[in-house]
């Protein structure tokens, strides 16, 4: 299964989070996933809420729009995204990035 997927306006994504890092950013492939690094730490979910926060205004979507659907308490993690108004530049190269119309 791709870690990038469409769903009509809905996008779809299968993370690998590593938290603690130095800086926000979207990394590229990490096997079947997509490797995202953040800032926060992994304490009291304030890493699942900058992650959400940082998707939101990569994609350029409200925070409300931005779901985590699985891996609460770990770092493989499944997010949906609901129409996205754009894509990173580290996310446009990937495969599976382009929507299809």
């Amino acid at each position: 299964m791709p870690a990038i997927r469409w769903q009509g306006s809905m996008l779809t994504l299968d993370l690998r989070v590593q938290p603690g890092a130095a800086r926000d950013e979207i990394v590229g492939a990490h096997g079947d996933r997509l490797k995202v690094r953040i800032t926060a730490p992994p304490v009291d979910g304030r890493a699942n809420r900058h992650l959400i926060d940082y998707l939101a205004a990569a994609f350029g979507v409200p925070r409300s729009r931005v779901t985590l659907l699985r891996g609460e308490t770990g770092r493989a993690k499944t997010v949906q995204i609901d129409s996205p108004t754009r894509l990173p530049s580290e996310f446009s190269a990937l495969p599976g990035s382009a929507r299809e119309t």
